[in-house]
């Protein structure tokens, strides 16, 4: 098993603690990560979530989240939240503690049992897709003793629900391997001939077992791909380079999507960058 990941800041008005950790390799086809969390915060706390391309879990043993803006515009405690391709600003006070699984789109079909555009765009709460044992999952992890026994607990629970669903479709497979493969920088005539499918019949698959088009699902990964180079970057990005190696046609493109996905341009996204990967400050 893989070894945590353990972030921490302080400052005046708060205290913040996150840990990272793979899940069992036998799920590292579907299950991305698993991030426990414990947060306190004096002072209202904002935070800007920009698209990503998982589908998140969040369960939660602390306060509820108030997302600001937006279809998820609402008090938020333990749900499921899909692919999006608008920003959202959350909000809290208090205590945060609970742990986010980042599941694959495909992945997250066969966990759920649901059509993936039900929750794209949405915050769903776990109980209305998981129903008893997703009521049950919060108090489970939440009494269990530490973090390697809540991940493991995870790690069976997702492994019993992977082996009863239905397997994903090869085509929707072999696509979302290309384009994650690529960062998005593979175009939806590509994949449609890579498949020898109509586009009509890719886009019908990626709304069931995705959640959204194949061509905004590339345009996420993209713009998730430029985010991540941000992160590890220097103080000064070369935003020419970012946008060449991310596969967007020039500068223009690239700051147009940006502010379509964060919400706000490149260079205020960056200013906001948590230090440590604990998030982008709203």
């Amino acid at each position: 098993m893989s070894a945590a990941v353990i972030a921490c800041r302080t400052t005046p008005t708060g205290h913040w603690e996150v840990l990272t950790r793979a899940p069992h390799p036998a799920l590292a086809a579907w299950v991305r990560r698993y991030q426990g969390y414990r947060e306190w915060s004096s002072q209202p706390f904002r935070r800007r979530e920009a698209p990503r391309g998982i589908v998140a879990l969040i369960v939660s043993f602390g306060d509820p989240i108030r997302v600001l803006d937006g279809a998820t515009r609402g008090t938020h405690v333990s749900f499921v939240t899909g692919l999006d391709e608008r920003a959202a600003l959350t909000e809290y006070t208090g205590h945060q503690h609970g742990i986010e699984v980042n599941l694959s789109p495909p992945g997250a079909h066969m966990v759920l049992g649901v059509p993936m555009h039900e929750v794209a765009g949405r915050c769903v709460a776990l109980e209305d897709v998981l129903g008893a044992a997703g009521r049950a999952l919060p108090e489970r992890l939440a009494a269990a003793p530490g973090w390697d026994a809540r991940f493991a607990l995870l790690d069976r629970l997702l492994a019993g629900r992977l082996a009863a669903a239905r397997p994903a479709s090869p085509d929707v497979l072999r696509a979302w391997a290309l384009l994650e493969g690529s960062h998005g920088c593979v175009t939806v005539e590509t994949l449609a001939r890579e498949l020898r499918c109509s586009r009509r019949h890719l886009a019908a698959r990626f709304r069931e077992q995705v959640g959204l088009p194949p061509k905004t699902v590339a345009r996420i990964l993209r713009f998730e791909r430029a985010t991540a180079l941000l992160r590890c970057g220097d103080d000064r990005p070369d935003w020419a380079g970012v946008a060449a190696e991310c596969g967007y046609f020039d500068q223009s493109h690239f700051n147009r999507d940006f502010k379509a996905f964060a919400g706000v341009t490149p260079t205020r996204f960056a200013a906001a960058l948590l230090p440590d990967g604990l998030g982008v400050s709203g």
